[in-house]
């Protein structure tokens, strides 16, 4: 049973939330939160598999919230979505850098949000590969030139060209395609490289592909 918290500052969204997971036959939802001190605290409570989270609350926003939680030893089990009205929206890129698991835009269509809970619980990112690729592009753009890191070291030629085809939004299933090697083959690539890294999840991996320049803005 995934079990979730579900973290929005409107009642009725909650609600909506609320009868669209519970109506699942391998989900429920065991808390609610209207800001993100609650949210967290509800969080160390009931130690959730998967936390819906909306970025904009009063008080203690989403990003804040997302932060303390994947920041805390004890929530490492615990995956964060955030929740946004647009796609693009300004903090996403900083919520993936603090270690959330994806994000949704709220009006998804209800068997899409269904399956990004399904997949984050099993420990996949949730990252539509377009709209997270035109969001870190538009961030990437704006920043400084990537350096080489200590972490970028750590990785074999083979794992950083793994890591550049994630942060290219590839799944395992095609990376192994274009490498022609066995999806279990990529998905050991990818897992090696996050314990190297010591990343909490696969989209970390894009932010720190970007970040390094594994992957450049426009490049494909």
């Amino acid at each position: 049973m995934i079990r979730l918290v579900l973290a929005d500052d409107q009642a009725l969204v909650r609600a909506g939330f609320r009868a669209l997971i519970d109506a699942q036959p391998d989900m429920e939802v065991v808390a609610e939160a209207a800001d993100g001190e609650a949210a967290f605290a509800a969080v160390r409570e009931h130690r959730p598999d998967v936390v819906l989270m909306d970025i904009r609350m009063p008080g203690v926003d989403g990003l804040e919230a997302a932060r303390r939680i994947t920041a805390n030893p004890d929530l490492t089990a615990t995956r964060v979505i955030i929740l946004t009205t647009f796609d693009l929206d300004e903090y996403v890129f900083e919520a993936l850098r603090h270690g959330v698991s994806g994000f949704l835009v709220k009006d998804t269509e209800p068997a899409e949000l269904v399956r990004g809970v399904r997949s984050v619980a099993s420990g996949d990112a949730l990252l539509s590969p377009g709209v997270t690729r035109r969001l870190i592009e538009e961030y990437s753009a704006q920043a400084t030139p990537p350096a080489r890191t200590p972490g970028l070291e750590l990785l074999t030629g083979r794992e950083r060209e793994v890591v550049g085809l994630v942060g290219q939004g590839l799944s395992n299933e095609e990376i192994a395609d274009q490498l022609v090697v066995s999806p279990l083959t990529a998905k050991t690539h990818v897992s090696r490289a996050m314990v190297k890294l010591a990343v909490r999840d696969r989209a970390q991996l894009v932010v720190f592909a970007y970040e390094t320049g594994l992957v450049r803005p426009g490049r494909r």
